[in-house]
């Protein structure tokens, strides 16, 4: 299995914990992968507390196998657990349910550069009850899917569209929190993006209209002709991705300088035109680095650069990839091995 694609190919095995505000955490388990019996009036499809992760596992340059900075991902998880009332679920468990499943199912992770497994963490409410208010009992559960290159043919400049009539979050809502809801309310502006002939969406603020916030499920980072590098602040209306923080990290090492500022999308525009914006690249743990090549708006578009892959961005992406799969040193202490 070389190249699997992303998200349709499954493994054999799921992990699985029970909560109940009576027993607490407990039954804690590998099983076979099967379908979940849910009864009609389980919680979460009336009130749609539901949350998840995306991770991934990969396969070493010296045969072993490891997670990429699961810690952050469990501590993610606890926070939209908290904003979504959600029992948290502790890290020693989150870590331990992953890493058996990895375990079970490392076979599975395809050969090839790309090839990864692909970890989904995902909690929801299974009370059966017709009310509005907080679950007493919740199911968590991790799968896997077998995964390629998202991107297929490989990493090429997207074009997107700038969301005029919708919004991905505002202050106080749930934007930092990594809950189905956000993206299913980002997939109508996606699929105007798409009749607008574009791949991508990009949201700007709920208040203002003006500052660039994040594609529908990746973070975005901005290069400048002077080498520095500028991404959107953490304001609560953004998801804090791992993938943005580990490029911040790595950027820092090589010496750029990265600022966290807003960032208009009338100065994007002026920026892409007068040259001083060179590059511009989206992340994200499904697709790692996206190179942004065009961006359309009902009063025109503009292309950043040449509309290629810049050379910032491909070293970057070179840089984390290299890490992720033990190909270079670890300074950090981000990747955690498993057997």
């Amino acid at each position: 299995m070389i190249d699997p694609g992303f998200g349709r190919i499954f493994t054999d095995h799921m992990a699985v914990i029970r909560f109940s505000d009576s027993q607490g955490w407990h039954d804690a388990h590998i099983a076979a992968r099967q379908p979940v019996p849910i009864d009609p009036a389980s919680s979460v499809l009336h009130y749609a507390q539901e949350i998840f992760e995306g991770m991934k596992a990969y396969r070493l340059a010296d045969g072993g196998t490891a997670l990429f900075r699961p810690e952050q991902n469990a501590r993610r998880f606890q926070d939209s657990a908290r904003r979504l009332a959600m029992p948290e679920l502790p890290e020693t468990l989150f870590l331990e349910s992953v890493e058996r499943l990895v375990d079970a199912d490392r076979d599975w992770i395809p050969a090839g550069p790309d090839g990864a497994l692909y970890l989904r963490p995902f909690m929801f409410a299974s009370e059966v009850f017709l009310g509005v208010k907080p679950a007493a009992e919740y199911l968590y559960m991790v799968i896997a899917s077998s995964v390629g290159a998202y991107w297929k043919g490989g990493a090429k400049p997207v074009s997107i569209w700038v969301s005029q009539h919708y919004t991905r979050a505002a202050a106080g809502g749930t934007g930092a929190a990594k809950c189905g809801g956000n993206y299913a309310a980002s997939l109508l502006a996606q699929k105007e993006a798409i009749a607008q002939g574009c791949d991508q969406v990009v949201f700007l603020d709920a208040v203002e209209r003006r500052w660039v916030e994040e594609l529908g499920g990746m973070n975005v980072f901005l290069v400048f002709a002077d080498g520095t590098l500028q991404t959107p602040a953490l304001t609560g209306t953004i998801l804090p991705g791992i993938t943005r923080d580990s490029l911040l990290t790595l950027a820092r090492d090589l010496g750029l300088t990265v600022r966290e500022e807003p960032y208009a999308i009338d100065q994007w525009r002026a920026d892409a035109k007068s040259g001083r914006l060179v590059e511009a690249f989206a992340c994200g743990t499904a697709a790692v680095v996206t190179p942004i090549g065009r961006v359309a708006a009902p009063e025109g578009s503009f292309t950043i650069g040449d509309g290629a892959s810049g050379p910032v961005t491909r070293r970057l992406h070179e840089a984390l990839v290299a890490i992720q799969r033990g190909a270079a040193p670890d300074p950090h202490g981000w990747l955690r091995r498993i057997g």
